[in-house]
């Protein structure tokens, strides 16, 4: 029994890896079937990835020793076609529109003009050398859609619409396919790896430092609510103001504090004044 070479053994874990960031927007789909609407989640990176799967699953066809290619790729074909279906389903009207004629011009009309062409026109290497050169273009297009969701996180200092899992898999997933495209020496699969490496990189940097950043936010405006909110400095306002009004009417009551008066008062009022201490208003009828 022949042993496993070390690039069998890579391109496994990179089926493995490849098959977790499929997987991964699952959590992301609940929510959207839980909540019946897509929300401000992104349906061009599903479809995306629909193309770049279907397209690769076809080069692993075309290559000798292509089996690791096929099988990761013909199963994320068909989760990525799961994907964008329920997208389209719950998507309001204008984004559902806008994304089915997405899938009619990516996912149909181009995939199949690659499939037509390569195989009506080209043979041998060439074909081999032109789909591969179309898959990495298209890889690049995955790997660069959640480009959009990074500009979102930007700009609203949060990462809800980021998906962490799948942010991390992307990275993950780059990093071990740039391992197995040098070891087999396959340049088509190597360059859109290394761009995908780093683009991964710079998605978890942001999303690190956007998640402290939200996490901040939100404990200081749980202490604000506990400690200094509007409502509770308001509240102790109201409290003082009464507790001395209350004051005011015991001493009323009780005759310690009352208002004196001075003599023009007296004057004003048609009686004889009389300047005492602690005196009032005397007058003679």
């Amino acid at each position: 029994m022949a042993t496993p070479t070390i690039s069998f053994i890579i391109g496994v874990i990179g089926n493995i890896v490849c098959m977790l960031v499929f997987l991964s927007p699952i959590t992301t789909f609940k929510t959207i079937v839980k909540k019946k609407s897509t929300g401000n989640f992104k349906g061009i990176p599903y479809i995306c990835t629909l193309l770049s799967t279907s397209l690769w699953t076809y080069y692993g066809l075309l290559k000798p020793d292509g089996m690791l290619i096929i099988t990761v790729n013909g199963a994320g074909a068909i989760l990525q076609a799961i994907y964008v279906t329920v997208f389209i389903i719950y998507a309001p009207k204008d984004s559902k529109i806008t994304h089915l004629k997405l899938v009619g011009i990516l996912n149909v009309g181009f995939c199949g003009a690659v499939l037509l062409i390569t195989l009506l026109a080209t043979h041998g290497s060439l074909r081999l050398t032109i789909v591969g050169s179309i898959c990495a273009g298209v890889t690049l297009g995955m790997y660069g859609a959640p480009l959009g969701a990074m500009k979102n996180v930007i700009a609203t200092k949060s990462v809800e619409y980021m998906p962490f899992m799948l942010t991390f898999f992307l990275f993950l997933n780059g990093g071990v396919w740039c391992v197995y495209s040098v070891l087999v020496k396959d340049f088509f699969l190597g360059v859109p790896s290394v761009i995908g490496f780093l683009l991964g990189s710079v998605q978890l940097i942001i999303y690190i430092i956007y998640n402290n950043k939200s996490k901040s936010k939100k404990l200081s405006m749980e202490k604000l609510e506990e400690d200094g909110s509007p409502d509770s400095v308001h509240g102790a306002v109201d409290k003082y103001n009464e507790e001395m009004m209350m004051k005011k009417e015991r001493s009323l009551k009780g005759g310690g504090s009352l208002p004196k008066t001075t003599v023009s008062e007296c004057v004003k009022g048609g009686g004889v004044a009389e300047s005492k201490k602690g005196g009032g208003c005397g007058s003679v009828v």
